[in-house]
């Protein structure tokens, strides 16, 4: 009966140490067993595509690549999920790591199978910097980014994550051959984002994983220790929770209930967090086995319950009953704590066959199979596990600021809070994160009620808005239609991350008003500045442009942006004028525009710029540097008149510039630097890409030989391939062509790199 689930305290699965064709014989049956139908057409296709295209491939083990997609697959079938979903876990590596391609994917297995694969792809990019402390503003929008990408693709098809907790899970299973730095990054990414996910997905089976496996890699002194504890008194543990697991199967047996009990050992990170969220040494942690009953209906859990507290002393307060209030994910149990026969607590859960296979399961249990009549599957809808990503969905169309939305998402999916339960004047029941106070209840009922709050009540009493809401609180929200909205200072008492939007939401309706017509002033403003006719460009297929391309639902929404600094007037305005001057390109020829000016080899001074530019034929015109090829003092240089926005400099290298249309050219006019080759002290922007093999260190030695020339770093990004080819995009700023040589020669002096190109447009 007892469940030995950490038995020599390894977690790793046995199945790396198998060869890839028997692992693809134990996916195979273990689909067979749970699939009605016995065509295995297109897993066996699957499998041998991606044995191809993964052939010449290793993993870091030394393994053959096939390995981690059939093992993944495994997982995935061990969650019951469909056919389409276990050949998409096969591919899920082909697209990125292969030549293969969606649209060859969709000829050979369908639409549903490619737009998996395809999702799962688009995911693989999620980063997270191994210390949240350090982030930089870059990266925590890359990585807020990334996670709204995360959250729009589980709203397209769920099982797109699943697959990509399969594939972390099994390379948490495989992470010993990497190295410290990536094992502790990946799994801090794992501990802070893919375990609580698969938490709010319901999905214990995974999730339980994921936990001791990044608890084992994050804090592996506090997981050796742990497991050395737990495993002095091992055997006589067993028999005690063994003991106890027969008799209360006796005694329920005994009273006409049908099920099954057993024993096992609470997993580690349970273990950790109990003790982190109680401040306790393990030595007085004494529940650290748990009896699970099992039986068929939720009238039997309640009789069986009545059974083991007759046959041991409840500890009180230890009782949760998430049958009739269940968490936020559906999971569903009676959870009590008992003083066992030799005086030690232990924990029992009781559940029917239902909730249990809900709770290992969790959404997968969306995709399982059921043979209906005519031989079609079925499929059952559960929306209510649903309610959390819908909520997320929501907080993606209300924030433009994603650092707002990481800070939001991260306090929700925190692995440490608890529930609390609490009931409306009629009895409703509400489930609130554990910490929340009366300005969470009123919104979790409604906003126009938190909107409205001016007080509140707990079982019948007046308590302040910060006063802390406990399990089996009364709660009564008072309301005035004379209150002004909620005050700011909420924004600090309030728990949850739901109620915390709900209220921004609240002052953005406020302020929209006023931002629209201050986005109104700036846009005219602007536009008078630079003699732009307003009624030209604000025409309606313009304005409709780029309301879609910014992803605003109106014009007003777009001015209301601009009000409130989140956009910039120019660059809206010249967005607007490009629409407008692609529609009238006939009013005015290449030989008007350039005839236009007057003869002059008078300097034109750009931004202050210390060196300014020469450009011959034009005088009294706006002169800008194009951002595409970022010329600097020293480069081969030509001018572009454009319509309307005066003359852009090009490098004559620029791909822009050699992609030019005839009609295009003969709008090139000369253009070179006033003081060619005298470095003054204006800098100016320069862009590079490296190509080197990746190795540890590389960053740093890149970043450091830009420091040491003092240069000003603006941006460094770098990417790998699976490959080991590193690419680093770098953006710094220089006073001369002959100081951007000086360190591109010293950057190819380091150890792996392979070739350095400067940006051409």
């Amino acid at each position: 009966m007892l469940e030995q689930r950490f038995d020599d305290g390894k977690i790793e699965s046995i199945e790396e140490f198998q060869p890839p064709e028997r692992l693809y014989e134990g996916l195979i049956a273990r689909v067979q067993k749970y699939h009605p139908s016995d065509d295995i057409t297109m897993i066996e296709k699957a499998y041998n595509i991606a044995r191809e295209a993964h052939k010449d491939q290793l993993r870091k083990s030394g393994e053959p690549y096939i390995i981690h997609p059939l093992c993944v697959s495994i997982i995935l079938a061990d969650l019951e999920l469909d056919k389409e979903t276990i050949a998409a876990g096969l591919l899920h590596d082909v697209v990125e790591d292969t030549i293969l391609t969606k649209d060859e994917i969709d000829e050979e297995f369908g639409s549903d199978v490619a737009l998996l694969v395809d999702g799962v792809t688009k995911l693989q990019s999620l980063q997270l910097p191994a210390d949240y402390k350090d982030k930089t503003a870059e990266q925590l929008e890359m990585q807020a980014e990334n996670l709204r990408k995360m959250f729009l693709a589980m709203a397209k098809d769920i099982r797109v994550i699943l697959i990509k907790l399969a594939d972390r899970l099994h390379n948490m299973r495989t992470l010993t051959h990497m190295p410290p730095e990536k094992q502790h990054r990946i799994a801090q990414e794992t501990l802070d984002i893919y375990s609580p996910i698969a938490g709010r997905l319901g999905i214990s089976k995974i999730k339980v994983e994921l936990d001791d496996l990044s608890l084992k890699y994050l804090k592996p002194e506090i997981y050796k220790d742990l497991k050395e504890k737990v495993s002095e008194k091992k055997e006589e543990r067993e028999a005690y929770v063994e003991k106890i697991a027969k008799d209360v199967e006796a005694a329920i047996a005994e009273a006409g209930i049908k099920g099954e009990v057993n024993g096992r050992v609470k997993h580690f990170f349970s273990i950790y967090k109990k003790m982190h969220n109680q401040g306790k040494t393990l030595d007085q942690i004494y529940d650290l086995f748990a009896v699970r009953i099992i039986v068929e209906s939720v009238k039997d859990c309640y009789a069986a319950l009545g059974i083991i507290h007759e046959m041991y002393k409840p500890i009180p307060g230890r009782f949760k009953d998430y049958i009739a209030m269940p968490k936020v994910n559906m999971y569903q149990s009676l959870h009590t704590t008992l003083i066992g026969p030799n005086g030690a607590p232990f924990e029992i859960q009781i559940r029917t066959y239902d909730m249990h296979r809900a709770a290992e399961y969790g959404i997968a249990a969306h995709w399982k199979y059921k043979e209906a009549s005519d031989g079609k599957k079925i499929e059952t809808q559960e929306e209510e596990k649903l309610v959390w990503l819908r909520q997320i969905l929501e907080w993606q169309r209300d924030m433009s600021d994603n650092r707002e939305f990481m800070n939001l998402l991260k306090s929700d999916l925190n692995l440490f809070s608890e529930d609390v339960y609490c009931f409306t004047p009629h009895g409703e029941v509400k489930n609130l994160q554990n910490g929340s106070t009366p300005i969470d209840f009123a919104y979790s009922v409604h906003s126009a009620i938190g909107n409205k709050m001016i007080g509140a009540k707990v079982n019948g009493k007046l308590v302040p808005i910060d006063y802390v809401i406990q399990n089996g609180d009364r709660i009564e929200i008072l309301t005035s239609q004379n209150s002004k909205g909620p005050s700011r200072d909420w924004l600090a008492i309030a728990k949850s991350t739901s109620t915390k939007n709900k209220i921004n939401q609240w002052f953005r309706s406020q302020q929209k008003e006023e931002n629209v017509n201050h986005g109104k002033e700036l846009i005219a403003d602007y536009c008078k500045t630079k003699g732009i006719e307003l009624s030209d460009i604000t025409k309606a297929e313009y304005i409709n442009i780029i309301v879609h391309k910014y992803g605003f639902h109106d014009w007003d929404a777009v001015l209301a942006a601009v009000g409130l600094g989140a956009l910039k007037e120019g660059g809206i305005v010249n967005k607007l004028c490009e629409l407008y001057e692609k529609d009238h390109k006939k009013d005015l020829t290449d030989e008007e525009v350039i005839a236009a000016a007057n003869i002059s080899n008078a300097p034109a001074r750009i931004n202050g710029s210390g060196n300014a530019i020469i450009v011959k034929g034009v005088h009294d015109v706006a002169v800008r540097f194009s951002r595409c090829c970022n010329p600097v003092p020293g480069d081969d240089i030509v001018g572009f008149v454009t319509r309307g926005r005066g003359v852009s400099i090009h490098r004559r290298d620029c791909v822009n510039v050699a992609e030019m249309t005839m009609e295009d050219k003969s709008r090139l006019i000369e253009a070179r630097w006033e003081n060619d080759g005298i470095i003054g002290s204006e800098k100016y922007t320069a862009d590079i890409k490296i190509f080197a093999n990746d190795r540890r260190g590389l960053l740093a030695d890149v970043s450091r030989v830009l420091t040491e020339n003092n240069i000003s770093i603006l941006s460094l990004n770098t990417r790998t391939s699976k490959q080991g080819l590193a690419t680093m995009d770098t953006s710094f700023q220089v006073s001369s062509r002959e100081e951007l040589v000086t360190v591109i020669d010293k950057i190819r002096q380091i150890d792996s790199v392979i070739d350095i190109e400067r940006s051409t447009g």
